[in-house]
C-alpha cells in the first residue's frame, strides 16, 4: 500500500471513520482542526527554516507528520462535502497550466 491514489485515500479515510471513528466531527469543527494542524506545521517551518528557535518539545513532531495530519482533515472535509479531490485536483492543474503558461519563462 505504498502507493496510493487520491480516491484511494479518501476512501480509505470514510472507511476508518465508519469503523473506528464511528462518525465525521462536523464541518466546522475539522475546518477549525486544520487551522490547527496548519499552525502546527507552520511552527515547525518557523523553527527548522526560519528565524525562530525551536524551544524544548517543539520539534516533537515531524514536518511530514504535520502535513500527513492536514491532508487527513482535508480529506475528511472533502467526504462530508462530496468534494471528488482527484477531479478537483486535475482541475486546478489544468487551470495553473492553462494560466501560467508563459508566466515564469
Amino acid at each position: 500500500m505504498e502507493n496510493i491514489t487520491l480516491h484511494e485515500a479518501q476512501e480509505m479515510v470514510d472507511n476508518w471513520i465508519s469503523t473506528i471513528g464511528r462518525h465525521y466531527f462536523s464541518e466546522l469543527t475539522n475546518m477549525v482542526l486544520l487551522t490547527e494542524e496548519t499552525g502546527e506545521l507552520a511552527r515547525i517551518i518557523a523553527r527548522q527554516f526560519g528565524d525562530q528557535v525551536a524551544k524544548e518539545g517543539d520539534m516533537k513532531k515531524k514536518l511530514g507528520e504535520e502535513m500527513a495530519d492536514i491532508l487527513w482533515v482535508l480529506i475528511c472535509l472533502a467526504n462530508q462535502t462530496g468534494v471528488d479531490l482527484t477531479k478537483e485536483f486535475l482541475n486546478t492543474i489544468r487551470k495553473k497550466t492553462e494560466r501560467d503558461a508563459s508566466r515564469f519563462k
